[in-house]
């Protein structure tokens, strides 16, 4: 029996090649794919916040790291988590860092809206400067599709296509209260200033007075306009008025994009955050779990019944953590208890809109943008 055995042996020494080994595993070690996919976060400080780029960094073990576009479409998704008509909260899931910073940066610089640009005072004996109440005009969102409109550069004329001007005209009775001047204020007017220009003493009397734009049509004749008049933010206090003050103004606004000034930018702001992960390294039960539960600000644990009288702690509510780390407070064991970390590649994008555009609508355009500037780039190295 023994010799037998020996014989089997000797076979499969003979019979051995080391190309029947299996191949080299195509997949990282655990302790290394958490550094690649987690931010930990410790008490004093974060660690593992480096992304690894380079597409060769884990060839050693027989891993690719490069981008392949079959992996980012089957891994890439965006869920809506919270929309109304001013903000919304998405997450996008399965991009790096840098593709979010571009929507972020696009949203906030270079996504095109109207706003006001040139004010026309004829009257203000408020105690606001002239500069000063332009400046507050030139902040007010105005709520109309900025694509049904051109940009106008410097040789332009305002017509149109690439001016929408307003009329502010209030007056403050003596002898009656203090008056709030709000945005409600603000009259559309669809054919054009109504400011004349000065004319020269040689100019035909019986012409058409000549005024600071140059409007073909009206603008209330076209159909995006008809019946959804063009207007600014409402309830918004542009000046307070004593008795015998008075302003009487005209606001011309145009296209532009935050990059040029913060009045074109289209989001009240617009920002996003790693998705938090809380895991319990081991068991935290009875006083513990409720000295836990205490210590957290954003209530993300909670406590269970297991029975027998007794409590243990869980992880109710991951995405409300701020990374504030109270719960590392505690005391120093505290560490090999909670593990605090962030998804590298799943981040929680907010957009609180102006109320010129939609936050959909906006992400959309944002989208679009840094599309052709994709494809700006690819022509450039074709």
């Amino acid at each position: 029996m023994a010799e037998r055995e020996e014989t089997e042996k000797k076979k499969e020494a003979e019979s051995f090649s080391i190309w029947d080994l299996p191949d080299v595993p195509q997949k990282l070690p655990p302790h290394i794919e958490f550094q690649r996919t987690r931010v930990q976060c410790n008490l004093d400080a974060p660690i593992h916040t480096e992304n690894v780029m380079y597409s060769g960094a884990y060839a050693s073990m027989g891993v690719d790291n490069s981008l392949q576009l079959d992996h980012f479409c089957n891994n890439f998704r965006v869920e809506v988590i919270r929309l109304t008509k001013d903000d919304m909260e998405f997450d996008l899931i399965g991009i790096d860092a840098a593709i979010a910073n571009a929507f972020r940066r696009i949203l906030i610089a270079e996504l095109p809206t109207m706003a006001i640009e040139k004010v026309l005072i004829a009257n203000n004996t408020s105690v606001i400067q002239d500069e000063v109440l332009a400046h507050r005009l030139g902040l007010i969102p105005i709520i109309v599709d900025p694509r049904l409109f051109e940009y106008m550069s410097e040789n332009d004329t305002s017509n149109e296509k690439n001016t929408i001007v307003f009329k502010l005209h209030v007056l403050c009775e003596r002898g009656g209260p203090r008056l709030t001047v709000k945005t409600n204020e603000l009259k559309w007017l669809p054919n054009g200033s109504e400011l004349p220009l000065e004319t020269k003493p040689d100019s035909n009397p019986s012409s058409k007075p000549r005024t600071y734009t140059s409007f073909s049509s009206s603008q209330d004749l076209l159909p995006e306009f008809s019946n959804n008049p063009i207007r600014p933010m409402l309830d918004i206090t542009i000046a307070r008025l004593g008795p015998g003050q008075e302003i009487e103004l005209e606001a011309h606004a145009v296209k532009g994009i935050g990059k040029t000034h913060a009045k074109w930018s289209p989001v009240a702001t617009a920002w996003y955050r790693m998705l938090p992960e809380i895991v319990l390294l081991e068991d935290v039960e009875d006083e513990d779990a409720e000295k836990l539960v205490k210590t957290c600000p954003v209530n993300v644990f909670d406590i269970e019944d297991i029975g027998s009288g007794k409590k243990r702690a869980t992880v109710a509510q991951p995405r409300a953590c701020t990374l504030c780390r109270e719960c590392l407070r505690c005391g120093e064991e505290w560490e090999k208890r909670v593990s605090i970390r962030r998804v590298k590649d799943h981040f929680i994008f907010t957009i609180e809109s102006t109320g010129a555009l939609s936050p959909e609508t906006l992400f959309t355009e944002a989208v679009k943008i840094l599309e052709d500037k994709c494809e700006r780039v690819i022509t450039e190295l074709s």
